[in-house]
């Protein structure tokens, strides 16, 4: 079959790229939907099913911590995923298979809760291959979707859709943890179980309606750049990693997520031993950071909306700022490590998560637009090789920040010295991802932006 054939058949299409105005806002909310979906079942294993296992069941931390450590281990897989959903005809397909399979690992998840009273050793296995099918799903449905955007919204709009998918995400977090904690009191193994496969039911059918004829949809222009179908997997993963733009964005994933993720397990700890706070109040302190991240999220969202087509470089310049404004929150966070309790914590908190957030939306608008640009149409292939960069920094972050904290204990026998060296390590991090972003971009965009859009590939990242 010839290129022009197939570049019919495919759902993205091949030919170079045409002015037009691809997903329009409110398809990009029905895929939002997909993305609240996503966050609604992986809430409840990596958050409700955690504090089970440690509280309820009096297992050792480390088993949760490992469990969900081998699911993001698993996503080492997306690439896989991404190639299917390239070659497979049908991008969303693999989105409702991978969500079909999430939910049903997720209730898997919860139904080791049973298991695990009454042995333990088979309740370890059953939990190890349902986090590894939770790992598959995640894959599957994350890479397809993201691929899916990134092929079908213009260029000026894919800031603006990161934002909107990944601000409704945060939003099925929220409501899913409000309507299930109603719904599992008063508590027992079996309603989690219960609960699980009703959120995993409900979740699917309204992705299942989100996706539906999506793809169909006669008003949206394929905007990939790709000039043939793409080849083999080998081929593929070959022709991203050869592309030096890739290769480079690959590395910036990789460091700034290593230094996000370095927070998360020992933010907390370092509230409750320097500032004396109870469990409620660091529990109160993480749902302030997440809304300084909610609000990083919606300003990047509105920049795109309102100027992308005004300032150059919007998306690199909310990267850049992002990734200093975190490292500067982090430094400073040294300083309060020296002077706790006397510092005012929570606005703090609330300031690093703003700078988070900014930063990680910008860097997936910006994964969007450079998805598009291979010789082959392997988006798919693009968003799984920076999918699985960022899952395995998730995966080691939270390690590296455990394991710093106790090596920086023991060297220094202080607490305040301890986290304030764990924090100046992201900072490092945050920094050296600022330099990295700052060379993103600089060859290849010019001859392949739209008119109509960002002039090269500096106003797109």
């Amino acid at each position: 079959m010839s290129i022009e054939a197939r570049a019919v058949s495919h759902p993205d299409g091949f030919r170079k790229a045409t002015p037009g105005s691809g997903f329009g806002w409110f398809s990009i909310l029905r895929l939002g939907l997909v993305q609240a979906a996503l966050g609604a079942i992986v809430v409840l294993t990596n958050s409700t099913l955690n504090r089970v296992m440690i509280v309820e069941l009096g297992l050792a931390a480390i088993i949760p911590g490992l469990l969900v450590g081998v699911h993001y281990g698993v996503q080492i897989s997306r690439p896989l995923w991404g190639h299917r959903s390239d070659t497979g005809g049908s991008r969303t397909i693999w989105i409702l298979i991978g969500l079909a399979l999430l939910a049903f690992a997720g209730t898997l998840a919860s139904a080791t809760t049973l298991i695990f009273t009454q042995s333990q050793t088979l309740g370890l296995i059953v939990a190890f291959i349902a986090y590894v099918l939770i790992g598959i799903g995640i894959g599957a449905s994350g890479t397809s979707l993201l691929a899916l955007i990134a092929t079908r919204t213009a260029p000026e709009r894919r800031a603006t859709a990161a934002t909107i998918t990944w601000m409704m995400m945060i939003l099925g977090i929220i409501v899913t943890s409000i309507t299930t904690g109603i719904a599992l009191e008063p508590y027992s193994h079996l309603r989690l179980v219960e609960v699980t496969a009703a959120t995993g039911a409900v979740a699917f059918c309204i992705a299942w309606l989100a996706v539906l004829g999506i793809e169909r949809k006669p008003a949206v222009t394929p905007v990939s750049t790709a000039t043939a179908p793409p080849g083999r997997f080998s081929d593929s993963l070959r022709e991203v990693w050869r592309d030096g733009e890739a290769r480079l964005f690959t590395l910036f994933i990789a460091m700034s997520m290593l230094a996000y993720s370095t927070q998360d397990l020992i933010l907390e700890p370092f509230a409750g031993l320097l500032f004396g706070m109870t469990p409620g109040q660091s529990t109160q302190l993480s749902g302030i950071q997440h809304a300084g991240v909610f609000a990083g999220m919606a300003v990047v969202g509105l920049g795109g909306f309102f100027f992308s087509r005004r300032v150059p470089d919007l998306p690199r310049l909310f990267i850049v700022t992002g990734c200093i404004g975190s490292a500067a929150a982090l430094a400073l966070l040294c300083l309060a490590a020296t002077v706790a309790p006397h510092w005012p914590l929570s606005p703090h908190i609330f300031v690093l998560g703003f700078a988070n957030g900014m930063f990680a939306v910008a860097a997936i608008g910006t994964m969007m637009q450079l998805a598009t640009l291979g010789r082959t149409g392997n988006a798919g292939m693009r968003m799984g090789v920076w999918g699985a960069a960022q899952a395995i920094a998730f995966g080691l972050g939270g390690l590296l920040g455990s394991v710093a904290l106790d090596t920086g204990r023991v060297i220094t026998g202080n607490d305040g010295s301890a986290f304030g060296m764990v924090f100046a390590l992201e900072a490092l991090l945050f920094l050296a991802s600022t330099i990295v972003a700052l060379r993103i971009g600089r060859r290849h965009m010019p001859s392949v932006m739209p008119r109509s859009g960002p002039s090269s590939i500096q106003a797109a990242e």
